[in-house]
């Protein structure tokens, strides 16, 4: 009888929830993990532990919880931990705007870094983190991208302005975009002057579109073969 009544109770505590999520406890683990110095100081360890916070992210699972132990691992030179912090601080951000602010200054940072790829990382992560409360750190760092020697900067800055406008479409005019990205059709990179006309259509959706010149529509038409099949739909 007494193997009866312990089964009742196990089947009744199972009942009304009485076991923990597993997940809480593996994600208690992550937070561990990542306080871990051994784990700090290994970039493969490292990576593997921050492969599993995205592998959370990506199921669903509510893993906000890490969110000052991922701002903390945005301190390295590895760009892949960079880039999978990024993305988990664009996904969090809106989530916890006080916390996020703590990572503004990093990001800024890595805004100046000697790596194009990285400074293009970071300006997006910048743009991305989806705060305007945060708007008045990205203008710097936006304006410097956009006349940066990296085509790959200067194109994030451009989908960067794109950003800004969702959140708050008067800075557009305030800061004076729309003339810099008239300006930006004449890039001589393929890629940058695609984003542009791009971000100049949905800026200016409610009055038209993008105005073209005769001297832009020929400056463009001798450039056809520099654009990818995207860039020319």
């Amino acid at each position: 009888s007494t193997n009866i009544t312990n089964s009742n109770s196990a089947n009744q505590a199972a009942s009304i929830g009485y076991f923990v999520d597993p997940k809480k406890g593996e994600i208690n683990e992550l937070k561990l993990a990542l306080k871990n110095f051994n784990v700090e100081k290994d970039n493969r360890k490292k990576r593997e532990v921050i492969k599993k916070v995205i592998a959370y992210m990506t199921l669903g699972i509510d893993i906000s919880r890490l969110f000052t132990d991922m701002i903390m691992a945005i301190e390295t030179k590895d760009i892949v931990i960079k880039k999978m912090v990024y993305f988990y601080l664009c996904s969090y951000a809106h989530k916890e705007p006080e916390l996020a602010i703590m990572c503004i200054n990093t990001l800024r940072r890595d805004c100046d870094n000697d790596d194009p790829m990285v400074r293009g990382l970071a300006l997006r992560s910048l743009c991305g983190l989806r705060l305007e409360s945060i708007l008045e750190y990205i203008q710097l760092p936006l304006q410097k991208a956009l006349g940066d020697i990296s085509p790959y900067v200067r194109k994030t800055g451009v989908m960067g302005i794109l950003k800004i406008y969702y959140l708050s479409p008067s800075l557009i005019d305030t800061n004076g975009y729309i003339p810099q990205l008239y300006r930006m059709l004449q890039d001589v990179d393929s890629q940058v002057v695609t984003n542009a006309i791009y971000v100049l259509n949905e800026i200016c959706l409610s009055t038209g579109g993008i105005e073209i010149t005769q001297a832009t529509v020929l400056h463009l038409l001798n450039r056809i073969s520099e654009f990818s099949e995207w860039g020319l739909t």
